[in-house]
């Protein structure tokens, strides 16, 4: 059985052991953390950090999480909006006065976060993602492809710049400088939007899938995963909605001007504990280790639900909540190759998986046996 480091609560046995089984069933390397009332009962890692399987994941490897970021980005809005800075009923252009343009007068902040702004695609050259006000400005002269808040289709790269651009106007500081200063220094959470050079050396980069080499792309650009691991990207036909789309390949997210660019929907970088540490916030009613980010009534807009019905883009059933994606009683998301968030607030619990190894997404099933290795844990601790 693969090595696993790192520590566990003995209750919570299965979690490595499923961490373990991934890692013997051909994948490079990975980490998983959970938390229970701001408490890691998880924290562990194996496997290597590069294809050529020489450099061992370390407790501070960290990679790029994708759509992961999502859940991130959205937490710096909840923020703001629950300092009464920001008003998610109010028109976009109440802080972005340019996105009145082409018809999207009526287009709210909740539509943003919602994926039901009818702006899923981005049709500019991928070299245009490194260059905020570029991003930006393309995206503010473009004509919503629905009626704003009629239907829901995922915003898979375009959602962060959307969202980013409100934060940065209201905030004066760009969504990966407020993210820092605001929710990863207070937390002393290792999660990054906008990598930085002295971290290049801890990055794993992203490992294609067996047969494939760094001219795999996704489908749906950045179009991913469910926080149950399941995939909606290359090979799914779920972008077949989309319009022209661009499409985004490993080399491109392993290159050196996506680590340092802001793609607030699509280019965060973090670990397991990381991500778990920095959501487990949502879980434990705004509140954690104490440093209060929320009240309770702001985290608990993140699971108001603003659509429930067939994604245009993802081409399934999908309940969106503001920022999240919402199963059952639980919330999060899942970014492309596999690295999730899940956060339970009944359970005060937060599980986050992240790995460098894509699978083809086709019974991609990872995310689902790591959350289900966690629950007999959570029974054991009378949760």
């Amino acid at each position: 059985m693969a090595d696993i480091h790192g520590s566990y609560d003995e209750l919570f046995a299965a979690v490595p052991t499923a961490l373990a089984a991934l890692l013997d069933g051909g994948d490079a390397g990975g980490s998983v953390a959970v938390f229970v009332d701001g408490e890691a009962v998880v924290d562990v890692w194996g496997g290597f950090a590069d294809a050529g399987r020489t450099v061992p994941w370390e407790r501070d490897t960290i990679v790029n999480v994708y759509s992961v970021t999502k859940t991130m980005t959205a937490l710096c809005a909840l923020v703001l909006a629950d300092r009464g800075e920001l008003d998610l009923d109010a028109p976009v252009a109440r802080y972005w006065p340019e996105f009145a343009a082409a018809g999207k007068e009526g287009v709210l902040v909740r539509h943003l976060l919602a994926h039901t702004a009818g702006l899923p695609d981005w049709d500019g050259p991928v070299a245009e993602l490194y260059d905020w006000p570029a991003a930006t400005s393309r995206l503010a002269a473009l004509a919503p492809q629905w009626e704003p808040g009629s239907a829901a289709g995922y915003h898979s790269l375009t959602q962060g710049f959307l969202v980013g651009e409100v934060v940065r106007r209201i905030s004066g500081r760009s969504p990966g400088a407020f993210f820092a200063e605001e929710i990863a220094g207070p937390l002393g959470a290792d999660f990054h939007m906008g990598l930085g050079a002295e971290h290049d050396h801890r990055v794993a980069p992203t490992v294609p899938p067996p047969g494939q080499d760094e001219d795999y792309h996704a489908s749906a650009p950045g179009g991913e995963a469910a926080a149950t691991g399941t995939e909606s990207g290359a090979g799914t036909g779920a972008a077949t909605a989309t319009r022209a789309a661009t499409r985004i390949r490993v080399r491109d997210g392993n290159g050196t001007d996506w680590r340092r660019a802001q793609i607030p929907a699509a280019s965060g970088f973090g670990n397991a504990r990381s991500v778990a540490l920095v959501q487990s916030v949502m879980a434990c009613g705004g509140t954690l280790g104490g440093v209060r980010l929320l009240s309770q009534a702001g985290c608990a807009r993140a699971w108001e639900e603003q659509f429930d019905g067939e994604d245009r883009l993802l081409g399934r059933p999908v309940r969106w909540g503001l920022g999240y994606g919402l199963f059952g009683a639980t919330y999060g998301w899942g970014g492309w190759g596999g690295s999730l968030v899940m956060i339970e607030p009944e359970s005060r619990m937060t599980v986050a998986y992240v790995t460098n190894q894509m699978r083809e997404p086709a019974g991609d099933s990872r995310g689902l046996e790591i959350v289900m290795s966690v629950y007999d844990g959570l029974k054991g601790l009378g949760a």
